[in-house]
């Protein structure tokens, strides 16, 4: 079973950065598109950055020139660089990956995760 998961979450001031780190683990043939998504209290998740699955960053406009999302493929690790965080970046962080993984008979199959998530939170 493929399981994404987060760590590098905490607390931060205003201004300051933290990375963020998704490990995709499980009989994976390949990850077709990994991302981060982010849900604060009473709101809906929603898309902070991904790739897709050719291979291109997409970034929620609220983020970009502050985040950057980065992965190692031999790692099937994606990273969320995060600086000049705002009070209003606090949120669960989550990973998603979709790809194709190994049934006990080896067969191919697709899957679509997401981890357990990371708190992020931001003190004014």
């Amino acid at each position: 079973q493929v399981q994404p998961v987060e760590s590098g979450g905490g607390l931060v001031q205003a201004g300051g950065s933290l990375t963020l780190s998704c490990e995709v683990s499980g009989s994976i043939f390949n990850i077709n598109a990994m991302g981060w998504h982010r849900q604060a209290p009473g709101k809906e998740r929603e898309l902070v950055a991904g790739f897709s699955s050719i291979g291109r960053a997409n970034y929620a406009d609220f983020v970009k020139g502050r985040f950057t999302i980065s992965r190692d493929n031999s790692l099937n690790t994606v990273y969320l660089h995060m600086k000049d965080l705002k009070p209003e970046d606090t949120a669960e962080y989550y990973c998603a990956a979709r790809g194709w993984d190994y049934c006990s008979d080896l067969r191919l199959r697709s899957f679509g995760s997401w981890g357990q998530g990371t708190q992020v939170t931001v003190s004014s």
